[in-house]
């Protein structure tokens, strides 16, 4: 696999410590310095969202918008995206959008 996920807590935890944040009306991004070679990245849905089967819908969608467009993002980085409400009444092609604006202004902060 090209890129790792972020699934331990503790490294969700390590990225929101760091405070890095952007965001877009749809998601929000948070970011830190991995030292690695590569990126991880982990996606969080809150129970406010909907039920678990929309949770999972949406991650998947995200997941694959993500693998499609994985060069979007810089290596050396973990990214934690949080996903809002709002992204219940958008269709693929919205949600890919909106992911693409994220990573374009996540690359603008990151130099």
């Amino acid at each position: 696999m090209r890129d790792c996920y972020l699934k331990k807590n503790i490294d969700f935890q390590r990225v929101y410590k760091k405070r890095n944040i952007t965001g877009n009306r749809n998601i929000t991004a948070f970011y830190k310095k991995n030292n690695l070679d590569n990126k991880r990245l982990g996606f969080t849905i809150t129970k406010k969202v909907g039920n678990a089967v929309t949770r999972n819908r949406l991650k998947r969608q995200f997941k694959d918008i993500y693998y499609n467009n994985f060069n979007l993002l810089k290596d050396g980085y973990d990214y934690v995206f949080v996903i809002k409400k709002s992204c219940l009444d958008l269709s693929y092609k919205e949600l890919e959008a909106s992911f693409g604006h994220i990573c374009r202004k996540l690359n603008k902060v990151i130099k």
